[in-house]
């Protein structure tokens, strides 16, 4: 850590995080492998997770300690905030840079990279910055901790990238069903406000910056950020046509930087740490820390800040208690959200909870909320419930993604009982390849991918109750269900 990093670390008692639902961390020695006649041995190998809680930047995540200003101060918020400000908006961005933050909403763009786009000349028109805390997919649920138990942190994040964009104010754009949530980051907002940390001269900087929080209507596609920036100028929440992009024309066509809660929040104590600190965790292009989602047959279903490229296997069995009935019972885990291709147990032994590990394993890391499904599951029946999701939640306003999704859940549909054929099979998958990357959002691309992951490596069950289904029924009825989501 540099010693200009270092002076902006609070000088106070941090309060460990209490993880009630995981043992006391312990990180297991490292064995060095002998060779003879070696000069010299081999350097150990490196190892992730275990996260020592001082290394936790989220310190109230379960809600143990006082949410409020006075309690989010004794655990270190808004410590010399100004001074960060101080530093100046191209230091904050440099520092970003170093730490090799990249978004944690899904897309993972660095984050460092994406608020220099707004570091340009002043041409007359406001700045914005918007928090997208939607948070509409199904199994994920980290933000919404965030937003009720340590909102302090995502408000002072919100005035350092603020700053740094040099704009004026943000709209935090908060799902509509999160109320407590609503209600908590509100109050928090009030009381920045009277301490001065926000509004006019947040912090003593001599930079105004108010702060507004906009309830959603429950639109899954307002996740994505056009259509959130639709959504908050009051119109149909549809994705745009980029370019141009927000950082050129945002909401009410001025430069804007939208950016996940997580990712703002964690900001500042990456600043006062410095980003060479954050850096230290992870693998390249992988760095940092994360909050992941366990959701499923597990024992102790949990939200955990752990390090970035984790084993897997090793985060369920430590802050997940393990799969129900043992890692023998497994069937199959969705590692990032409904929107990434799940992968089998032979593949979740051995893979790494970043973004490279999984793409090399034909998933993602998206939102980090892990789905475990035992081999109670009628894992067919799940891909089916989600290609009927993103049908229900698709804008309509591309046509591969609006005929499509419609055509893919009512096939899924006939699927689960096995009526269909294997050809069938073929063109569901060529159905979804129409429309993985022929639309303006990713949605379409998010609806296609559970279905493949679903045939690359459970195909043969599809094919095996196609089987059943014909021998005791004869063949497949395929009007059954054509029309019965339409």
């Amino acid at each position: 850590m540099s010693a200009l990093s270092h002076s902006l670390v609070p000088q106070v008692v941090r309060v460990p995080t209490l993880l009630a639902r995981s043992v006391a961390a312990t990180i297991p020695a490292v064995t060095t492998a002998c060779r003879k006649m070696a000069t010299a041995a081999e350097p150990p190998k490196k190892t992730h997770g275990n996260l020592p809680d001082q290394d936790r930047i989220f310190t109230n995540l379960y809600g143990n300690f006082d949410w409020t200003l006075k309690g989010a101060m004794r655990r270190g918020d808004w410590y010399r905030t100004k001074d960060i400000l101080g530093k100046g908006k191209d230091w904050i961005i440099n520092e970003m840079k170093a730490s090799g933050m990249r978004g944690r909403g899904g897309a993972g763009f660095p984050t460092g990279l994406k608020w220099s786009f707004m570091n340009k000349p002043l041409d007359g028109r406001p700045r914005y910055l918007v928090v997208n805390a939607d948070e509409g997919e199904p199994q994920t649920c980290k933000d919404r901790e965030i937003l009720r138990h340590d909102p302090h942190k995502l408000i002072e994040g919100c005035l350092i990238a603020g700053y740094t964009m040099q704009a004026n104010a943000a709209w935090i754009y908060v799902r509509g069903e999160f109320y407590n949530e609503i209600a908590n980051l509100q109050y928090a907002i009030n009381e920045a406000y009277k301490a001065g940390f926000i509004g006019k001269n947040a912090c003593g900087s001599g930079w105004d910056f108010d702060v507004f929080v906009h309830p959603g209507a429950g639109a899954y596609i307002c996740g994505e950020e056009t259509a959130l920036i639709e959504s908050l100028e009051g119109k149909q929440g549809k994705p745009r046509l980029k370019p141009p992009f927000p950082a050129d024309v945002g909401v009410f066509g001025c430069p804007t930087t939208v950016n996940n809660v997580e990712t703002i929040a964690a900001a500042p104590e990456i600043l006062r740490r410095g980003g060479a600190w954050f850096a230290s965790f992870g693998r390249d292009r992988n760095r940092g820390t994360k909050l992941f989602a366990i959701s499923g047959h597990v024992n102790t279903p949990c939200v955990v800040e752990e390090e970035m490229s984790m084993p897997l296997r090793e985060l369920i069995e430590k802050h997940g208690g393990g799969v129900r009935g043992g890692w023998d019972n497994l069937l199959a885990i969705i590692p990032g959200g409904s929107s990434v291709p799940l992968i089998p147990k032979n593949v979740a032994e051995n893979v790494l909870m970043d973004y490279d590990s999984l793409v090399d394993n034909k998933s993602g890391l998206g939102t980090g909320a892990i789905l475990v499904m035992d081999k109670s599951v009628d894992i067919v029946k799940v891909i089916s419930r989600y290609a009927l999701f993103y049908k229900h939640e698709s804008c309509g306003q591309c046509t591969p993604c609006r005929e499509g999704t419609s055509w893919m859940a009512s096939m899924m549909e006939r699927f689960e009982t096995g009526n269909g054929t294997p050809e069938e099979i073929d063109q569901l998958l060529e159905i979804g390849k129409q429309i993985e990357g022929h639309t303006i959002c990713a949605l379409g691309d998010a609806a296609a991918w559970p279905i493949q992951g679903l045939m690359r490596h459970f195909r043969p069950e599809v094919e095996r109750r196609m089987a059943e289904y014909k021998s005791l029924r004869g063949a497949p009825n395929k009007a059954t269900a054509i029309h019965s989501t339409f």
